[in-house]
């Protein structure tokens, strides 16, 4: 007789509405409601929040969706009149709970934004990173785990109209809905893989994170601009797409609803020399390419005009292009190769990605610039200034001080101020 087949996972049921009961909050008394209910709660409230970066400027919250284990799910519209009393009263209160939420990071900006910190984190997305599962999103979990697939008809909506429909509603309530019973799941799978430790790690980095250095000359980042290689036509960019972004926040608009990036890299390419030859173009598209077509060729004139031209190239900071070290830094590449060698080894005995045990940026830092002591403590000093936690210091400190001690790959000499 052959063995029997083990029995297949359950079919994944449809969720198209909440199972808790709805409450729009857009008012102090609806939002004293449920600072009331808040309170009679010694549970984490799950917590998601809705922008409207592809309409809006910015990343402003303009949804936020708090659901109370077995009570409600309060849908908090952070753009209504509320008086300073009771919205402080919401910080507080919001401030002082457990949350448990789905990517974090993606949400925590737009909530500092609104003052609202949290006091705990518990990130189901982040969680399952480090559980290994090779598909992270809300939807896959959910389904992996609870067998429910979530109804997302609405996922790319314009949370900033109002008044919101019922149905986009109810959709933002499905995703806090399951997170209870999601991090239920979750946690027992950490605690089975002996993961929970790390995960709680993780949790409290995100309340105090590296801090970010601001990206300068961000037009730089347009998509495209590539293909610019002139001083001149670089400079005129830059005019257009500051232009752009002046009207973007006057207008309270994403700038690439205003005109995308092609249409600036067009219009640079193809050197009007008139307003009316700028408004011919076909390639110079957009909602606002002709209706502020004065605005874009004053920007085209200024740039061509101005006798402050752009570099071509930023000057480098920090340490060099990894992509660059195997011709002109050949005994960092070396250390790096065989780092890298390292995290895969772990990932895979750990079944945790590599960028998860250590940062990349961290990883290039001391491959590039290794403490003048190879030890582990000085490498475990090392890691811990570039805001390496302490678990991933215990796993990888050691090989660490290994890889670091990687011969040199023979190549050719290097000029010694080749260093960008």
């Amino acid at each position: 007789m052959t063995e029997e087949a083990d029995s297949p996972e359950p079919l994944s049921e449809l969720l198209q509405s909440p199972r808790l009961s709805t409450q729009l909050v857009e008012s102090d008394s609806t939002m004293q409601e449920f600072i009331a209910e808040l309170k009679l709660t010694n549970f984490p409230i799950a917590l998601d929040a809705e922008r409207a970066s592809g309409f809006r400027y910015g990343q402003r919250a303009y949804l936020l969706q708090v659901a109370i284990r077995d009570t409600r799910i309060f849908l908090i519209d952070p753009v209504a009149e509320y008086s300073r009393a009771v919205w402080n009263e919401f910080i507080t209160g919001v401030g002082s709970a457990t949350w448990i939420i789905h990517a974090a990071s993606q949400d925590l900006p737009c909530l500092t934004e609104l003052d609202i910190r949290p006091f705990k984190i518990l990130d189901t997305e982040l969680a399952a990173r480090l559980l290994g599962l090779p598909r992270v999103a809300l939807g896959t979990l959910t389904e992996h785990y609870l067998h429910i697939r979530l109804a997302k008809e609405h996922s790319a909506v314009d949370w900033s109209e109002r008044p919101l429909p019922s149905n986009w509603l109810n959709y933002a309530a499905l995703d806090v809905d399951v997170l209870f019973d999601l991090w239920d799941a979750v946690e027992r799978d950490l605690v089975e893989k002996n993961k929970l430790s790390i995960a709680e790690a993780e949790f409290d980095y995100l309340l105090h994170p590296a801090p970010k250095i601001p990206k300068v000359d961000r037009w730089r980042t347009m998509s495209g601009l590539h293909e610019v290689k002139d001083q001149r036509d670089l400079t005129i960019a830059k005019y257009l797409w500051t232009a752009r972004e002046e009207l973007a926040v006057e207008k309270d608009v994403a700038p690439s609803r205003l005109i995308p990036d092609t249409s600036i890299v067009a219009a640079v390419k193809e050197h009007p020399r008139s307003r009316s030859e700028l408004a011919s173009l076909k390639s110079f598209a957009g909602r606002a390419s002709r209706t502020f077509i004065d605005t874009w060729w004053k920007a085209i004139e200024d740039g061509s005009n101005t006798k402050n031209l752009v570099e071509l190239r930023l000057k480098a900071t920090g340490i060099p292009n990894h992509r660059n070290w195997p011709q002109k830094f050949p005994e960092a590449h070396a250390r790096l190769s065989a780092a890298k060698e390292l995290l895969a080894k772990i990932s895979t005995e750990r079944d945790i990605p590599q960028e998860n045990i250590l940062n990349p940026d961290a990883l290039r830092a001391i491959c590039f610039e290794p403490p003048e002591q190879l030890t582990i403590e000085a490498v475990s000093e090392t890691l811990l200034k570039n805001y390496v936690r302490q678990w991933q210091v215990d796993l990888v400190a050691e090989g660490i001080v290994e890889s670091l001690a990687a011969e040199e790959v023979p190549t050719k000499t290097v000029d010694s101020d080749s260093l960008i």
